[in-house]
């Protein structure tokens, strides 16, 4: 009885512990995000591909995509600043534990199984505007396609600073049906082999 009465203490300690740190890194990174237009530009563009993929008529669907790069850019210029801004950030308070699950305060007692949330940011930052620019020339289709993984991926990279990475991939699973080797197939090679070496070496 007295090793079930210390097992739910330690349980309990331990999920209040992790509880006060996601509060923390929720309140920090909302902060920052506050500041931007970016969650409703993100909602706007993804609504708009799909709109735009449903479209029969061919001169419609092309005012569409038209109107749609003006948002692509005002996003990536945007969320450009906003990965500016939080470089800025004490790097004490940006480390990501890669532990899958959430353990209270992982980065601060394991930081070398840690990643820095600035250089994540900064990777989604490139992708994002190479998406957007269409270097390779991309159809449209295929254009929102990667565009679509870039911007979900960040989200994905949010949701695992202010929770773990397995609720990060289990969100993105139940919003998007998009598990999280699906996201990394689907960003640009760029950003997928950036991204790797940060959260997995």
């Amino acid at each position: 009885m007295d090793l079930f009465i210390l097992a739910i203490l330690i349980a309990a300690g331990t999920y209040g512990l992790n509880s006060h740190d996601q509060r923390r890194r929720i309140a920090l990174l909302g902060s920052h995000l506050s500041q931007y237009q970016i969650e409703k530009l993100m909602e706007s563009l993804t609504q708009g591909y799909l709109r735009a993929l449903g479209e029969p008529d061919l001169e419609r669907r092309e005012q569409i995509w038209n109107l749609l790069r003006t948002t692509e850019t005002q996003l990536c210029e945007q969320f450009g600043r906003f990965s500016t801004a939080f470089s800025r950030v004490e790097a004490t308070e940006t480390r990501v534990s890669k532990i899958g699950f959430a353990i209270p305060y992982a980065d601060k007692l394991m930081p070398a199984a840690t990643f820095d949330l600035r250089k994540a940011f900064a990777i989604h930052a490139r992708g994002m505007a190479d998406a957007a620019q269409n270097h390779a020339n991309r159809s449209p289709k295929d254009k929102a396609f990667t565009m679509s993984a870039e911007l979900f991926l960040m989200q994905h990279t949010c949701h695992w600073f202010c929770k773990s990475k397995v609720v990060a991939s289990a969100r993105m699973l139940a919003r998007h049906q998009t598990s999280y080797a699906q996201l990394l197939d689907a960003v640009a090679p760029a950003t997928r082999n950036a991204y790797c070496s940060l959260v997995e070496s």
